[in-house]
């Protein structure tokens, strides 16, 4: 019998395609970009699964799949038409990092549900702040070159809508106590409590260059002003 979950991933990844060749042929620049990254992440699991000994579960590459499509859709549209399909993709994206994070925690620093919980909860809250500046880079840089920007950045109030789905997202996925991601991570992992200084090391040197990247960026837009 033919396992309908492949089949379905199958689709998606068809479907982010057709958004790509829609994207192209409408001269949208930032929905076929989006589009296409989209795509490569939507095909990670079946290249590491081809490559290496990483086993991504099909629930899972359909989990980021979907993710990847409702991102993809929304930017030829539905972002600025459709009221809540920033909110629902946010959650299903916010929801798969922090299932990601959460089975990282508790491989690499197995200290109890409530450690990895509030652990989980923070690192996707500050995954999705360094999110938001990205897009805020990515305006700036727009603007700096006269061109549409790869994402959009639609206002403080969004910024923190967007921060309390994710905080949502996370909350959700600890609840729920969604497992699905430790089989994949514990190869990788093993019981490392380095890893969540070095994830918060990243995310600080992250914060930092796209600070400057955003603070320069406006300077010189004064400056031409």
């Amino acid at each position: 019998m033919l396992d309908p979950l492949p089949v379905a991933v199958a689709a998606i990844q068809a479907a982010i395609l057709f958004v790509l060749v829609e994207g192209v042929r409408r001269g949208n620049v930032a929905a076929a970009v989006n589009a296409l990254v989209a795509f490569a992440v939507a095909v990670l699991p079946f290249v590491l699964g081809t490559t290496t000994d990483l086993v991504v579960a099909p629930g899972l590459a359909l989990w980021l799949a979907v993710a990847g499509l409702l991102h993809s859709v929304g930017m030829l549209g539905p972002y600025d038409s459709v009221p809540w399909w920033d909110t629902v993709t946010h959650f299903v994206s916010a929801s798969f990092v922090a299932a990601l994070c959460y089975a990282g925690v508790l491989v690499a620093a197995p200290s109890g549900w409530v450690t990895a919980a509030a652990t989980t909860i923070l690192l996707t809250l500050a995954l999705g702040l360094w999110w938001e500046l990205v897009e805020l880079v990515a305006r700036e840089l727009g603007e700096e070159f006269s061109v549409d920007p790869v994402l959009v950045h639609y206002g403080p109030r969004d910024t923190l809508v967007d921060l309390l789905v994710d905080v949502l997202g996370a909350v959700a996925v600890v609840a729920v106590d969604v497992r699905a991601f430790v089989p994949v991570v514990d190869p990788v992992l093993g019981p490392d409590r380095p890893f969540l200084r070095w994830a918060a090391g990243a995310l600080v040197v992250g914060f930092a260059a796209l600070t400057l990247a955003f603070a320069g960026l406006r300077r010189h837009a004064r400056g031409d002003r």
